[in-house]
């Protein structure tokens, strides 16, 4: 077979966010404000600094204000909490993200727990993931990553994903069981296999549409992939690379990408696939808190 046709999430982001900044000019000229995101992270971990980065950058790229506090790692919890309260109450702030893991000292459910969630742009809170699964997409602010995987699968196989077998490794909070519910929206056949699943290659040899979200570099090997499916691949795993010279790293997914390649219809690179649509999906989910805290209807 031809090798996989593979999905720009780059582009489709960018396309994403250039409608975003029209719809945002119009925002502005009718409510006379930019919608707001802020963002709290505390420690230095690397990787979500950069991620705290290219969020701010995109919110400012599309005409949002945006707000970042970095806090140092040892931050007691109780001034997390103030800071939070503070934005939660505070009417020119839209959306609300605390960049995960917190350290160790810090409960990361209470925090998710105290976001209003309404601003909630993470959509983490119990009572979205609550909408989410009662299928309430009316109200409820959907994850990012998840809402744009589903995106990139429509990119490669069209609008209508009805009645195909789709199957989600990875049972996390944060996309596993989100994405399944996205995708039992579009009428697909959903399995949701993990590390306890009884003969794993067979069950993803059976999907159409595979999302790969199990945090283990290049675990699915390209012959578990059926002849002509779509490989969405949401793991990013810094691995080894000596090849490129002593000490150096490099970004790899979830899947195989070589061998999958060969045998996928359609398959998401890493980097360059899930990651940017997290980020533009993170400025929709802002977009939509504004419009329903301004009364507008979601154009």
């Amino acid at each position: 077979m031809n090798d996989a046709q593979i999905i720009d999430g780059k582009a489709i982001a960018a396309d994403l966010t250039d409608k975003l900044a029209v719809r945002t000019k119009v925002f502005v000229a009718k409510t006379g404000n930019a919608p707001c995101l802020a963002v709290v992270l505390v420690g230095d971990d690397p990787a979500s600094a950069v991620y705290v980065r290219n969020k701010g950058k995109t919110a400012e790229k599309v005409g949002f204000k945006s707000i970042q506090k970095i806090l140092p790692a040892d931050t007691p919890e109780d001034k997390l909490i103030k800071i939070i309260n503070d934005f939660n109450n505070d009417d020119g702030i839209n959306g609300i993200l605390v960049q995960l893991p917190l350290p160790d000292h810090i409960d990361e459910g209470k925090i998710i727990d105290l976001i209003a969630p309404e601003k909630d742009v993470d959509g983490f809170h119990p009572i979205n993931v609550g909408r989410l699964g009662a299928g309430d997409f009316v109200n409820a602010l959907i994850p990012c990553t998840p809402a744009g995987s589903v995106i990139l699968a429509k990119s490669a196989l069209g609008d209508n994903l009805s009645g195909m077998n789709a199957v989600i490794i990875g049972r996390s909070n944060i996309v596993g069981k989100p994405v399944a519910q996205l995708l039992l929206k579009e009428n697909c056949t959903v399995t949701i296999a993990h590390s306890r699943t009884k003969d794993l290659p067979d069950v993803v040899r059976s999907a159409d549409i595979v999302v790969a979200a199990v945090g283990r570099p290049e675990m699915i090997k390209g012959d578990w992939i059926k002849s002509g499916a779509t490989v969405i691949d949401v793991g990013i795993n810094r691995v080894d690379a000596p090849e490129k010279g002593d000490g150096k790293t490099k970004l790899v997914g979830d899947v195989n990408f070589g061998e999958a390649s060969q045998v996928a219809g359609a398959i998401t690179p890493v980097p360059g696939g899930v990651g940017p649509m997290t980020i533009a999906l993170l400025m929709e989910n802002t977009f939509t808190a504004a419009c329903r805290q301004h009364g507008l209807s979601i154009a």
